[in-house]
């Protein structure tokens, strides 16, 4: 089977693109790609786009896109699917044109979210304006970063990801905070630690997707940006165990949330070895209101 080489991209359908667009642009510092009848694209790489915002009344990411490497693998992977009793729609020339690819074949995982298998998608020798975030974005040959998507069954979302598109296993979080349960499997198809993991009871199709830059200052910098611009913070800064990324969460205006990060381990498939963590964050991670009244 051809491989999955990284996250390509993920659809948002909003209600308030205005709202969107500042927010994209001046807190998560991200580049307008192209403006269209009833959307734009947003760039942290040299990727046309990393992210396509449409109107819609949904608030909700309704596409995440997944690349492969040329035709032939696009061919391949539509076949392996068939055999696996995948049902697969080829894109029409509208969508390629939409998504910048040369190819595209889309279906629903069992979670019940659309994935898109592209190959092709366009570069750009157009410069980021990175004034927002001087250390740039950690995006490239690895992805446009992560995504936890929302899992009817964990189980049968990570043997999907696993067994049917050749996702590989990074590692897992159970444990229990406050009563309620988490659940998460992490998956990878490159160095990234993971580009997908899966998650139950979300309110929407996803809990979050990833922005990573190059500094730990950035991400601080980010931080006050959320603040001053009035972004409800859901989890200050901390770091996790298993990807060891540094980082803090928000929400966007759709209502799932960000996470801002630094510092991701990568991981080598010759040596790794996955685990089961029995907690989420190894310091900070906190939810606001985080300060206790003095005794």
């Amino acid at each position: 089977m051809a491989a999955i080489e990284q996250l390509a991209y993920l659809v948002f359908d909003v209600r308030d693109l205005a709202e969107w667009e500042a927010f994209a642009t001046e807190v998560l510092g991200l580049t307008i790609g192209e403006r269209f009848d009833g959307g734009f694209t947003l760039r942290n790489d040299e990727h046309r786009h990393r992210f396509i915002v449409v109107s819609g009344e949904r608030d909700d990411c309704v596409t995440v896109g997944l690349s492969v490497a040329d035709g032939a693998a696009l061919d391949a992977f539509e076949a392996h699917l068939a055999e696996h009793g995948v049902a697969t729609t080829r894109g029409t020339e509208d969508e390629l044109r939409a998504r910048r690819v040369q190819g595209l074949l889309h279906f629903r995982e069992p979670g019940g979210n659309r994935v898109e298998i592209v190959h092709g998608l366009e570069t750009t020798d157009e410069p980021l304006d990175t004034r927002l975030v001087p250390s740039g974005f950690v995006a490239g040959e690895l992805g446009l970063g992560h995504v936890v998507m929302r899992a009817k069954d964990r189980e049968q979302s990570e043997r999907f990801f696993c067994d049917v598109i050749g996702f590989k296993l990074s590692d897992h979080i159970i444990c229990d905070i406050g009563g309620y349960k988490v659940d998460i499997a992490f998956t990878h198809v490159n160095p990234r630690h993971h580009s997908v993991a899966f998650g139950g009871n979300l309110p929407k199709r996803i809990h979050h997707f990833l922005i990573q830059v190059g500094s730990l200052d950035d991400v601080g910098r980010a931080f006050d940006r959320a603040v001053d611009h009035g972004v409800r913070i859901s989890q200050t800064i901390g770091r996790h165990p298993n990807d060891r990324m540094v980082s803090f969460y928000a929400m966007t205006p759709s209502g799932f949330e960000f996470e801002y990060g630094w510092g991701g381990r990568l991981v080598d498939d010759a040596t790794w070895e996955p685990t089961t963590y029995d907690h989420i964050s190894e310091w900070g991670h906190r939810r606001p209101p985080y300060a206790r009244p003095r005794q």
